[in-house]
């Protein structure tokens, strides 16, 4: 028998729990390697030749001044700036603009920081140089300095932080426009630039979603490709281990596991986080503390498969995410094969399933939301309604 259904809804939104399978699946969790600047080749110096002929050095004589030392040649050419934004949490900052500076009244220059932070000048002449970075609802980020010819310098990390009005946003709208905005600004958000991560909140006094609302983002999350892509991906590891026999092999065999796997997506995906939120009246979003000590953010992460966020915005049992572990699978017995049934084993996948949910708490509160790339706050003046 296998608990292979139990996996695919920890991360609360159908992608999350897949990949995460994935990514823990040999033992450890993958971490892109952090590429580091190269420092540019120290100049080595050319040393005289001990076997040339010496010429004699002149003497002055009266009234002569001795000849000055031969200059060495100073190095000539544009140099190059390059950095790395962050915001106050220390995550890396995308699509900050990031403006160069200079005393002599050029052009500003102007770039976009990439999917690392990054961003980089080349071709810059030499002389003092500031660096402005600012991206809306964020505070300005400044760095100045002095670049000789030919230098390549890398600015220590710039640290944007969260104005303190981005609370006022809330005031001036109405909630459900609000809510709006906060879901475009969430199917922004993907792991490694790819990987969706849409149940996850980053604001903590976020809007309560609608009922309308909660059934699109869970559609969403359900026709990404990603999601269909891990369903096949979960489908070919039941096939080679020949998890649910009663399919057989073949093509048929794993036609069958893909659109059990797919099933168990988009079913658990739509019960947990959009028919019981909206009749348990629950937010079925993650909430990133990503302040206090590391023991309140343990307890915070691993209690979220069974406490939640209500709609009224006030802490309350996560019915949503108990039942629907039991739900989900009740229903999967519908297409799976008569050996894989039996209350026994729908209530261990249950409980592997709630407890996969604070598995994935760990993973939004300590690893993914530093290579999770999410729109910028909107700017405070934006939002108010005149």
């Amino acid at each position: 028998m296998s608990y292979r259904r139990g996996v695919p809804g920890v991360l609360r939104g159908a992608t999350g729990l897949i990949w995460l399978g994935l990514a823990i699946l040999p033992g450890q969790f993958l971490l892109p390697t952090i590429a580091r600047a190269q420092e540019p080749a120290a100049v080595q110096e050319t040393q005289p030749d001990s076997t040339a002929t010496q010429q004699p050095t002149p003497t002055p004589t009266a009234g002569q001044s001795a000849a000055p030392p031969p200059q060495q040649p100073a190095p000539q050419g544009p140099g190059s700036i390059s950095g790395t934004v962050v915001d106050g949490t220390g995550a890396l900052a995308v699509g900050a603009k990031v403006q160069l500076t200079r005393d002599d009244k050029t052009p500003a220059q102007e770039v976009v920081s990439g999917d690392n932070g990054d961003y980089a000048f080349s071709g810059v002449p030499s002389g003092p140089f500031h660096i402005t970075v600012t991206a809306s609802g964020f505070t300005t980020g400044n760095f100045s300095g002095q670049l000789n010819p030919g230098q390549v310098v890398v600015v220590p990390k710039i640290t944007i932080s969260l104005a303190n009005a981005v609370t006022v946003v809330k005031v001036g709208g109405d909630s459900e426009e609000v809510a709006e905005e906060e879901i475009h600004e969430a199917l922004q958000q993907r792991v490694f630039g790819f990987i969706p991560n849409f149940y996850v909140s980053y604001i903590p006094d976020a809007a309560p979603l609608h009922a309308k609302q909660k059934f699109y983002l869970a559609w969403r999350s359900n026709i990404d490709p990603i999601t269909i892509v891990g369903a096949g991906f979960l489908a070919g590891l039941e096939q080679a281990s020949d998890d649910f026999p009663g399919y057989g092999q073949g093509a048929q065999g794993y036609a069958k596991r893909f659109g059990a796997s797919y099933a168990d997506v988009f079913i658990g995906t739509f019960m947990d986080s959009a028919v019981l939120t909206t009749l348990f009246k629950q937010d079925p979003r993650y909430f990133y503390q990503g302040t206090g000590t590391t023991k309140s953010r343990l307890w915070h992460a691993i209690s979220n498969a069974v406490i939640c966020k209500g709609d009224n915005k006030q802490t309350q049992v996560n019915y949503s995410a108990i039942v629907g572990a039991f739900a989900t699978g009740g229903i999967s017995y519908l297409y799976y094969p008569a050996s894989d049934r039996g209350i026994g084993l729908l209530m261990q996948n249950a409980a592997v399933r709630i407890g996969l949910g604070s598995v994935a708490g760990i993973f939004q509160e300590f690893v993914l939301q530093r290579y999770t790339s999410r729109a910028r706050q909107r700017d405070p003046s934006q939002a108010q309604n005149p």
